[in-house]
């Protein structure tokens, strides 16, 4: 990330830190933060250097990461299961899609617009018939951003540890943990 000296004292508020906690951070003088933030100095580029080095390394720990915002328990449905196995349990745990899991691994998913639309049209008896391409599998320290778009285009959005399923996203869950914030 690219900073602007202008810049310093609107991300050091936005952090919530004082002068005086930067300048410890950064390895810098408070009277330094000062005389940047208000205009009056040019620093040096060592200086400008290690206070904007603290700022990213402040803002990435800010940031909220998708092992923060996962449901831990992973309720998936296997490809050969019935169709009314997979509504049972959509019906039991009060949720409107499920990935379909094969050996651990993630093959698809199905939803209850797809089962949906199955039933009316009569396509199939089993999940593999009626399921949806696999959703994306990001890891636990992707940021919520990119989750988030993610959820733009699909309904869930599972996450990964060493390639182990270790959780799952939904619009849902996105909300939940923001609207708490």
């Amino acid at each position: 990330m690219t900073y602007e000296l202008e810049e310093v004292k609107k991300i050091r508020k936005k952090l919530g830190l004082t002068q005086a906690e930067l300048a410890n951070r950064a390895d810098v003088s408070q009277s330094l933060i000062a005389k940047i933030e208000s205009g009056r100095i040019d620093p040096t580029y060592t200086k400008a250097k290690k206070i904007f080095a603290a700022l990213t390394e402040l803002e990435k720990k800010e940031e909220i990461k998708a092992e923060q915002m996962m449901a831990i328990r992973i309720i998936s449905i296997d490809s050969c299961a019935p169709i009314k196995e997979a509504i049972g349990k959509m019906k039991k745990f009060g949720i409107s899609q499920l990935p379909v899991i094969d050996d651990g691994k993630l093959i698809g998913f199905v939803s209850e617009s797809t089962i949906l639309d199955a039933l009316i049209n009569s396509k199939g008896k089993t999940v593999k018939d009626v399921m949806q391409e696999a959703p994306p599998i990001v890891s636990k320290t992707t940021s919520i951003q990119l989750v988030s778009s993610l959820l733009k285009h699909y309904p869930m959005v599972l996450v990964s540890e060493e390639g182990r399923l270790i959780g799952l996203i939904t619009k849902s869950d996105l909300l939940g943990k923001l609207y708490k914030s």
